[in-house]
């Protein structure tokens, strides 16, 4: 299984462009962070999790062919916002795109993109078939997809576990039961926005003491703003089994 990061980014904190920091001045490449995805190849499938705003621009640069299926964490913006560029893979694949979200963000995305689920089948609009996300697993694509249920504030949000392989994103409290599903991991994504405390995200050190109980072989940061520094000297400063991801990573499970 092969693991790319599509993006580690987030929208939180001031805008790049009026920004003066270090890291938007930053010419390190990993400090260039597109919208948070992760993009996973198992048994010659491609699965995408999230397409945010960035989502053509991520498949274009890594140059992908086919999307097998695309599961939803949640409703915000910066997580599907991207959904009207499927079309591409209707095209190329000759299919719909299976898409995987709980019924209040399949709720959302017929709100925010009526013109694809009104039954009229315009001409070139993308071509969804929905499948409900809730607490049993799933088949997807033919691989088993585990949910697990996260709070982003007050907002249930769905990570997901493949085999060993776990992310979670957008979250600041994961119950004792859904942290039972984490257990045993090779890899672990997490999100770690900024050093300072949040409303609906895990801080660096609330992120890390998390990894230090669930224990995975290794964990991988993401969700990352602006905030939380440069990412050279954040990850100098990590555990070895910790890494800071960036935007084209690729890990091999």
């Amino acid at each position: 299984m092969k693991v790319t990061f599509l993006g580690t980014g987030t929208s939180q904190g001031v805008p790049v462009i009026a920004c003066p920091c270090r890291v938007c001045a930053s010419h390190d490449n990993r400090d260039h962070r597109l919208r948070t995805s992760v993009m996973i190849e198992s048994g010659g499938k491609v699965i995408v999790i999230d397409a945010g705003p960035d989502f053509r621009q991520q498949m274009l640069r890594e140059n992908v062919k086919r999307l097998d299926a695309l599961l939803l964490t949640h409703e915000h913006k910066d997580h599907i916002a991207g959904l009207d560029d499927i079309r591409a893979f209707n095209y190329v694949n000759k299919s719909e795109v299976d898409v995987y979200a709980s019924q209040r963000v399949q709720d959302a995305l017929k709100r925010e993109f009526a013109y694809v689920f009104s039954g009229d089948n315009y001409p070139g609009i993308p071509k969804i078939a929905l499948h409900l996300i809730d607490e049993s697993s799933l088949q997807v694509a033919g691989n088993e997809i585990i949910p697990i249920e996260v709070m982003h504030y007050q907002l249930p949000v769905w990570g997901f576990r493949l085999k060993d392989f776990c992310y979670i994103t957008d979250a600041n409290h994961i119950s004792d039961h859904q942290k039972s599903k984490m257990r045993n991991l090779k890899v672990l994504v997490i999100n770690a926005l900024r050093i300072e405390k949040h409303i609906s995200h895990f801080t660096l050190s609330e992120a890390i003491s998390l990894i230090e109980e669930l224990r995975p072989e290794r964990a991988y940061l993401t969700h990352i703003s602006h905030q939380l520094g440069l990412h050279a000297d954040v990850e100098a400063a990590l555990p070895d089994h910790i890494r800071c991801a960036y935007d084209g990573l690729r890990i091999t499970l």
